[in-house]
């Protein structure tokens, strides 16, 4: 890699009172509009005679039907849709956010919640760069077009594990970081959040799901799927097709050299889920009167399980079970997107109870 240090490094437009000299420069870096990017994907498998996209259909499950042992025999991958329907195949692959899994994989990572915004700045008034800080919850910023007055800087991090630490503040910490460095930042025109999956060893689980044969699964992005869909795409086909790739059991879902070394991390993450499930003894609210129109919280008692309600904005009250039924963790309510999210492995609920993730 073309990497150098240079002491006393500053960003060209970096005009702000805090002072942050010296850098790490990686050269040669590219950016690419990830829109523009799937767009050509599509059009180019359009044309490939194989290739069939069937939008809007939920799969809900996978199984492997058949026998296969020692080479002999053969199993068929069989995955249902929620309409009812099954599509079989040779091999399937899991390209989501988590795979269909009760433990395994899921209990290998941590679930963070990370937020973004995109702030306008004039053009060339910044040096077009990707700039990351040493934080501990780090911010980063790159750049994308806007008008032909103003280009925007986006900037993303204060990320923070799923359900076990307060939303609020989020933004106006991203946006205050950059008004303090660029003196001529203008409007906040766009402002979201996402879920970062980070692997306890820090690399992407790509390959075979464990206990299949023929359902592989990528996940553990941490936060560079776009790049990882490119290297699943050469790993997944390769191990498909029985062609040996040197970065397979770098990647691979059952790996344990890397976890391994990672093991008081692991214990320490298990220890730290645990003590989420004291949820199941706590409450949010003593009453429903106690939350304010368009907020939630949990309300627990000795009389019933655990309930998430939602008082709307015109003080209509809703009611669903708190238990997550993934793992049986105890949501929380998450003030900024309006949903419940789980703390134990980072799923997430509307504020009515449907599944968002």
């Amino acid at each position: 890699m073309n990497v150098t240090f240079q002491e006393g490094f500053a960003v060209k437009g970096w005009d702000g009172q805090i002072d942050q000299r010296d850098a790490a420069i990686f050269s040669g870096q590219a950016t690419f509009h990830p829109t523009k990017y799937l767009v050509g994907l599509l059009k180019w498998l359009k044309d490939q005679p194989n290739f069939q996209c069937f939008t809007r259909t939920r799969m809900m499950d996978i199984e492997e039907k058949g026998i296969e042992i020692l080479g002999m025999g053969s199993k068929d991958c069989h995955v249902k849709t929620d309409d009812g329907y099954t599509i079989t195949c040779k091999d399937a692959l899991e390209a989501t956010c988590v795979p269909l899994q009760k433990l395994s994989v899921v209990a290998e990572m941590e679930y963070n919640r990370t937020y973004c915004i995109a702030i306008r700045v004039p053009k060339n008034y910044i040096e077009d760069c990707l700039l990351y800080d040493e934080a501990e919850a780090y911010k980063y910023i790159r750049f994308t077009a806007c008008d032909e007055k103003d280009d925007y800087l986006v900037i993303g991090g204060c990320d923070h594990p799923v359900g076990q630490e307060s939303e609020e503040g989020r933004f106006a910490e991203l946006e205050q970081w950059v008004r303090e460095r660029f003196t001529r930042a203008g409007s906040v025109d766009y402002k979201w959040s996402g879920q970062i999956f980070e692997p306890l060893d820090y690399v992407a689980f790509i390959g075979l799901n464990p206990g299949k044969k023929h359902t592989y699964i990528i996940t553990g992005d941490s936060g560079n799927g776009l790049t990882h869909g490119v290297l699943a795409g050469k790993l997944i086909a390769d191990e498909i097709q029985g062609v040996a790739n040197p970065w397979s059991s770098l990647y691979d879902p059952k790996r344990l050299s890397s976890l391994a070394k990672k093991l008081p991390s692991i214990v320490s993450h298990a220890a730290e889920i645990n003590t989420q499930y004291k949820r199941h003894v706590q409450s949010d609210i003593t009453d429903i009167e106690d939350l304010a129109p368009g907020t939630g919280g949990v309300l627990n008692s000795a009389t019933h399980k655990p309930l998430a309600v939602y008082k709307d904005d015109d003080g209509t009250v809703h009611k669903v079970s708190a238990i997550c039924p993934h793992l049986k963790g105890v949501v929380c309510w998450n003030n900024v997107e309006k949903s419940w999210d789980c703390p134990i492995h980072g799923s997430r609920f509307s504020k009515d109870g449907l599944l968002i993730m």
